[in-house]
């Protein structure tokens, strides 16, 4: 008789753990990816409640707001030979969570790289008084760099960069 009430105690706190992993929450800002034994559903999930099988099924949520990220100050040399330290902000989105995820390993990472190196390819391509007078067009063109490298394979949008000097130029 105790053997079997151990048995259904253990059977029910196992039904208990496997239904607290089914429950999932995605919550208003997100997207879900459901992983079904190692692919990608072909539809990430809606915000809200959602159920999905323990074993069989695994998901990632990504956020889809406005990210601002800092980019660490680049040094470079301008088209005029003058050296400058230039740092920048990027601001960018997930539009498709699926691609951001399967085809980067890490996109946050891989954003923060690649607009490291387009802002010192633009620094390289600039004069030092157009990085100074002309800081929008500066700015519009990082932007573009950054869209058009990651748009389609990233699936992410940058909605905009600040950049600025941040020490004087060194002759």
């Amino acid at each position: 008789m105790d053997a079997v009430i151990a048995v259904i105690v253990i059977v029910v706190i196992l039904a208990i753990i496997a239904a607290t992993r089914s429950i999932k929450v995605v919550q208003q800002f997100e997207e879900g990816i459901v992983y079904r034994f190692g692919r990608v559903s072909p539809e990430p999930l809606p915000p809200g409640l959602h159920v999905i099988v323990p074993i069989r099924d695994r998901m990632q949520k990504v956020n889809k707001q406005i990210i601002a990220m800092a980019v660490p100050a680049q040094e470079g040399i301008t088209r005029d030979n003058v050296s400058v330290r230039v740092d920048a902000v990027v601001y960018f989105r997930v539009v498709d969570p699926i691609k951001a995820v399967v085809n980067v390993q890490n996109y946050m990472f891989a954003v923060s790289q690649q607009a490291q190196t387009s802002l010192r390819s633009i620094i390289g391509q600039s004069e030092m008084d157009q990085l100074l007078a002309e800081r929008e067009v500066v700015n519009r063109e990082l932007r573009r760099v950054i869209d058009k490298l990651t748009d389609e394979p990233w699936a992410s949008s940058s909605s905009g960069s600040r950049s600025r000097t941040c020490r004087c130029p060194r002759a």
